[in-house]
């Protein structure tokens, strides 16, 4: 039998057995960058999500597992109704099809990113060491290291000399200093744009925090401020910073006493992840033909030049960049 004809009989038997609703049909409702499907399921008792996850490239265990946290910390994750583990198949709550990234506009910004750092304060109050997988230096690097391998090597083409690697690595090594500095808390890893949904109630709905992990305080905060989808204007993402950071503090998380210092560690974790991003969307389009990524790709390249150039610390990075690609920015905020 295909995949489609199982996940549909198994999807008819459980929404009979659990909501005890009757299945009209099965459409797709997004995927995303990696091999997991989803489909809406339309029912006489509503909509529910089926998620398809193959067990042989995709392991549904970490989403569970993170799900229930993150749900039990008082986040809007979706619920799940029944599992099937073997098949790789779910059966959750629809959190609806909206997501922040079709939703956000200047008038409701302020709003949605204020719900956005409530329900990251209330994830990372609940952190515990030893529940999630180390945001370690091993990891860090790992991913630093897909962007000499499929930015500048697959996506420019680029081969650097010696003396260039040399100052790729001695950047790595300054970024990693700060990032393993950083109090550590539970890091959604992806909490953006496309993966917060608008809810009409406790907003927003939170997806895909499969991958989450324990480490920085500051790498959720640049996922969504500095969005690899959405660009806001400096001013305003540092408005929305000094607004989590007054939250943190109230609620006793370990942010720094200072916020100049706090923005420096904002800024030197985003350095990490736009060069992750950088890389990541390479491979995407190289080695698994997905290509709407490259439209966002100046996008997180902007970032980290801007970055770069406001710390001393940075410079030779920049250099760097300027000889493989070119390009100047304009100065911005510094501290």
């Amino acid at each position: 039998m295909e995949r489609l004809q199982r996940l549909t009989c198994w999807t008819r038997e459980v929404l009979r057995q659990g909501p005890r609703a009757r299945l009209d049909r099965l459409e797709p409702a997004s995927a995303d960058a990696s091999f997991r499907r989803y489909f809406r399921a339309f029912t006489d008792q509503g909509q529910y999500i089926v998620m398809d996850a193959p067990p042989r490239q995709e392991d549904c265990r970490p989403w569970l597992r993170v799900g229930r946290l993150f749900r039990a910390a008082g986040v809007n994750t979706p619920e799940i109704l029944a599992e099937n583990l073997t098949e790789g198949f779910l059966l959750i709550s629809d959190l609806g099809s909206t997501t922040y990234l079709a939703a956000l506009n200047t008038d409701n910004a302020d709003r949605l990113y204020r719900d956005a750092n409530a329900a990251l304060i209330k994830i990372q109050k609940a952190s515990q060491e030893g529940e999630l997988p180390p945001y370690d230096e091993t990891l860090l690097r790992r991913e630093l290291e897909l962007f000499p391998e499929w930015y500048l090597g697959r996506h420019l083409g680029v081969r650097l000399g010696a003396d260039q690697r040399q100052v790729l690595e001695d950047s790595f090594r300054r970024i990693l200093a700060n990032n393993l500095a950083q109090p550590r808390v539970y890091v959604h890893r992806d909490w953006h744009s496309r993966n917060l949904m608008l809810t009409a109630d406790d907003n927003p709905g939170v997806i895909d925090f499969q991958d989450a992990v324990y480490g920085p305080i500051t790498y959720d905060l640049v996922s969504l401020f500095k969005d690899a989808y959405i660009r806001w204007d400096e001013e305003r993402v540092l408005d929305w910073s000094v607004r989590y950071w007054e939250g943190a503090r109230q609620a006793g998380l370990p942010v720094q006493a200072d916020f100049g210092t706090f923005y420096r560690d904002f800024e030197w974790m985003g350095v990490q992840r736009h060069i992750k991003v950088l890389g990541i969307f390479a491979r995407l389009y190289h080695r698994d033909g997905k290509d709407a990524y490259l439209l966002d790709m100046p996008r997180v390249m902007d970032y980290l030049r801007r970055v770069c150039q406001r710390y001393s610390g940075l410079g030779s990075l920049l250099r760097l960049l300027d000889q493989v690609e070119g390009g100047t920015v304009t100065a911005g905020y510094t501290f």
